[in-house]
């Protein structure tokens, strides 16, 4: 599909959240992967369609100008 790296991630979470994320690693090791891939994903595509609807509301914009 695409390459790969590995990246260690530390972050701050509440005792009781922690505690379950540690639980769901030893588990399934590939399924918090899988929901950090699933989360930059979504706000990659929330970003890019964004992006298009800003770039599209000031073209409409320009045109209303013209009229």
């Amino acid at each position: 599909m695409w390459d790969t790296c590995p990246v260690q991630i530390e972050v701050e979470l509440p005792a009781d959240l922690a505690e379950k994320v540690e639980a769901i690693q030893k588990a399934d090791p590939e399924f918090m992967s899988k929901i950090v891939l699933y989360g930059l994903t979504r706000r990659t595509l929330y970003e890019h369609l964004k992006g298009n609807s800003e770039v599209a509301q000031q073209g409409s914009t320009e045109v209303q100008a013209v009229f």
